[in-house]
C-alpha cells in the first residue's frame, strides 16, 4: 500500500508542465549576482514584487507571462535551486542577464553553459525523463551578441555573416535542448532593436532606427527558415515555435491610444527610468548614495522601463499581442 501511495503522488507531480528557460535579461528572474547587476538595485522591481528581485524591469518579464500561460509558477532561478528546492517542480530558469549565444562582455554563462547546467541536473536525476514529457523551453536571444560585436569594433560589413553565425548557434542550442528531452521549444525572434531607447535617445525618443531594424529582420528571417526546417524533420507537430517579438513589440509601439490592453501607454519610445545626466543610468547612485536617476510617475503608462527593457505593462501588452497572434496556443499540452 505504501509503495502504491507514493507512486500515485508521483504520478500527479508529473502532470504539471515544467518550464525551462535559457537566455538573457528578457527572461532572467534573478540569476545575475547582486554585486554586478542593476537588476538588484532600486527602483527595479517597484511594481512587482515591490522591491528589487533580480528582474530587469519594474516588475514581471517575459518568463513570468509564459509561465502564467502554461498555468505554472515562474520557474526558480538556477542560482536559488538549493534555497527553494520545493519550487523545482515548475522547472528552472537558467537565463543570465547580459549573456548571449556566444561570449559577451561579462564573464557570464553563455547559452551553451546554461544548457550544460541543465544537462548536469538531468544527469544528477534532479529531473527525470518522465519530468520532461510535459516540458517547455523558453529561449531568449535578445541581441547581446550584437551589442557586444559592435562594442568590440566588429565591422558593419561583417555583420550579415555574424548574424548567420548567431542564428546557426541558436539553432544548435535548440536541437541540443530537444535532445535532452524537452518536448516543446519556444524561441524568441529578435525584438525591434532599433526602437530600444538606447538607440532612439539619438532622436529624443521620437523615431526607431530603420538600419538597425533591417539587421533584426535578417536575423528573424534566417531563424524562421531554420526553425521551419527543423519542424519538417521532426515527427511531432510544431516542436519548435518562434515568438514573433518583432511584430508584437511594433504593434504595441504603433498602437493608437484607444486600445485598453496597453493600459494608456504614453510616449512609447521614452523609458520610464533614466539617468539624470550622461554616464548615469537607471538605478545608479553617486558616491554619496544620491540617486542619479529619475522614474516616471506611473510605470504602467510606459512601454520601456530603462534603456533596453520593457516595463511589466510593456511585457503584458506584448504577451496579449502574442496571444491574439495565436502563436501561444501551440505550447499547451492537453492534460491527459
Amino acid at each position: 500500500m505504501q509503495a502504491e501511495a507514493r507512486h500515485h503522488h508521483h504520478h500527479h507531480h508529473h502532470h504539471l508542465t515544467k518550464l525551462f528557460v535559457f537566455g538573457d535579461s528578457y527572461a532572467d528572474t534573478g540569476n545575475v549576482q547582486k554585486s554586478v547587476s542593476t537588476s538588484w538595485k532600486d527602483p527595479y522591481g517597484i511594481t512587482f514584487p515591490g522591491k528589487p528581485a533580480g528582474r530587469f524591469s519594474d516588475g514581471r518579464v517575459l518568463t513570468d507571462f509564459i509561465a502564467k500561460h502554461l498555468k505554472v509558477k515562474s520557474p526558480i532561478p538556477y542560482r536559488l535551486r538549493k534555497v527553494i528546492p520545493n519550487h523545482l517542480k515548475y522547472g528552472m530558469n537558467f537565463a543570465f542577464g547580459g549573456s548571449g549565444v556566444f561570449k559577451t562582455s561579462f564573464p557570464l554563462p553563455n547559452m551553451t553553459t546554461q544548457i550544460d547546467f541543465f544537462q548536469q541536473l538531468i544527469e544528477k536525476r534532479v529531473y527525470s525523463a518522465l519530468d520532461l514529457t510535459k516540458s517547455v523551453a523558453l529561449v531568449s536571444v535578445a541581441g547581446n551578441d550584437y551589442s557586444y560585436y559592435l562594442a568590440t569594433n566588429g565591422s558593419a560589413e561583417g555583420l550579415p555573416a555574424y548574424v548567420g553565425a548567431v542564428v546557426s548557434q541558436t539553432v544548435k542550442n535548440l536541437i541540443r535542448i530537444k535532445g535532452l528531452g524537452v518536448k516543446k521549444i519556444v524561441v524568441g525572434g529578435l525584438q525591434p532593436l532599433g526602437c530600444l531607447p538606447s538607440i532612439t535617445v539619438a532622436t529624443s525618443y521620437e523615431r526607431c532606427n530603420e538600419t538597425t531594424n533591417a539587421l533584426v529582420l535578417l536575423h528573424n528571417s534566417l531563424l524562421s527558415e531554420a526553425v521551419s526546417k527543423l519542424n519538417k524533420r521532426s515527427m511531432e507537430p510544431s516542436t519548435f515555435l518562434v515568438l514573433n517579438l518583432y511584430e508584437s513589440f511594433l504593434s504595441v509601439l504603433k498602437q493608437k491610444q484607444k486600445d485598453p490592453s496597453t493600459h494608456h501607454i504614453g510616449n512609447k519610445l521614452k523609458p520610464c527610468c533614466v539617468g539624470v545626466s550622461s554616464g548615469y543610468t537607471c538605478g545608479d547612485v553617486d558616491k554619496n548614495k544620491v540617486k542619479m536617476y529619475r522614474v516616471c510617475d506611473d510605470p504602467k503608462s510606459a512601454f520601456f522601463w530603462d534603456l533596453v527593457h520593457p516595463t511589466q505593462a510593456g511585457w503584458h501588452a506584448v504577451y496579449n499581442k502574442l496571444r491574439t497572434m495565436n502563436t501561444l496556443q501551440h505550447i499547451h499540452f492537453d492534460h491527459a
